[in-house]
């Protein structure tokens, strides 16, 4: 089963800039979107070609909201962190025995307002993530929570110091997310190496020379982290279709993973 993460910076956006052809390069199987900005009868379909569609959009229109897309048949489970949830940031979907949450967690960058409302949304996530910790099938939660955990994970430590993404109290919530028990199946699939990033600001050349933040995550518990056997962020995606790149993890079906096996490119 592949599970493909992704915050498409809008949809209607996506849509005219490669996102359909990468999702084909990619074949996932769950598609996890962040940031979709769109109402489904605002899109050019309802029910995406090959997909069954569940979809989360926040109340005010053209904001965040989230949708999880499914190859085969899945179920609808519950929005939100135990609480209304005004700006689609939560969608929690079953399939195949696999449980799958599509996160958006909120951006501090605009100012103290907004970083005080991060980091609410911040506290009320960890133990509300923590109840599926121990459940017996694989749970993943993927989606962008704008948090670089490391200096791995992002181009310039020491300049983002007091940056929203990389403040040390958030980078201490993401290793408190851990210590709970979550696995960062990216990482744990790539190792201890220098990136790779899934997101890149319009500023300068960061793009283009990959000076980005790997702030777009799959976590999962201990059934999900043993049968994972690949993992893959595919850069393409960020660099011609939304400032975010797709971040795919592969999970065998008949339990057990088999260790650090990459996914063939497209």
């Amino acid at each position: 089963m592949r599970i493909t993460t992704w915050n498409v910076n809008g949809l209607r956006a996506a849509l005219s800039k490669n996102f359909q052809r990468h999702v084909r390069q990619i074949g996932p199987d769950v598609l996890l979107l962040q940031e979709v900005r769109a109402l489904p009868e605002q899109l050019p379909f309802r029910k995406p070609r090959g997909f069954h569609a569940h979809w989360h959009p926040a109340e005010k229109k053209g904001y965040s909201g989230v949708a999880v897309w499914t190859r085969g048949r899945s179920e609808r489970i519950a929005t939100g962190l135990d609480a209304p949830d005004p700006e689609g940031r939560v969608l929690m979907v079953d399939i195949d025995g696999v449980r799958v949450i599509s996160a958006y967690g909120p951006s501090g960058s605009s100012g103290p307002e907004a970083q005080a409302r991060k980091d609410a949304w911040m506290e009320a996530f960890r133990p509300w993530a923590a109840a599926w910790l121990a459940d017996e099938r694989p749970v993943i939660v993927g989606g962008d929570l704008n948090v670089a955990p490391t200096e791995r994970d992002i181009h310039d430590p020491r300049g983002n110091k007091n940056n929203s993404g990389f403040l040390p109290h958030e980078r201490q919530w993401f290793a408190d997310l851990l210590e709970d028990g979550w696995i960062d199946l990216v990482r744990h699939q790539l190792g201890e190496v220098q990136g790779p990033y899934s997101w890149w600001s319009n500023r300068g050349k960061a793009r283009e020379l990959d000076r980005g933040w790997r702030i777009d995550h799959l976590l999962g518990n201990r059934a999900a982290a043993d049968r994972v056997v690949g993992a893959e962020i595919l850069r393409q995606g960020g660099l011609d279709t939304s400032d975010h790149a797709p971040v795919t993890v592969v999970l065998a079906q008949d339990g057990a993973g088999t260790g650090e096996v990459a996914i063939p490119s497209p």
